[in-house]
């Protein structure tokens, strides 16, 4: 996935209970409702391993 922002790449991040996506190129972050339609098969993949996905 690329950030709507700068285009780089988007990762898949944990911190403590919350999941978000992080852009590796400005840093901005995503929580993931803001990103789910634009989810690729390689990052619904990654994010099949979280039982449940908490943001605020």
């Amino acid at each position: 996935m690329q950030c709507k922002k700068c285009s780089a790449k988007l990762e898949v991040q944990r911190q403590c209970r919350r999941v978000f996506m992080r852009c590796t190129g400005c840093n901005r972050v995503y929580q993931i409702h803001e990103v789910a339609g634009d989810l690729d098969p390689e990052t619904e993949k990654i994010l099949e391993k979280y039982t449940v996905i908490i943001y605020d």
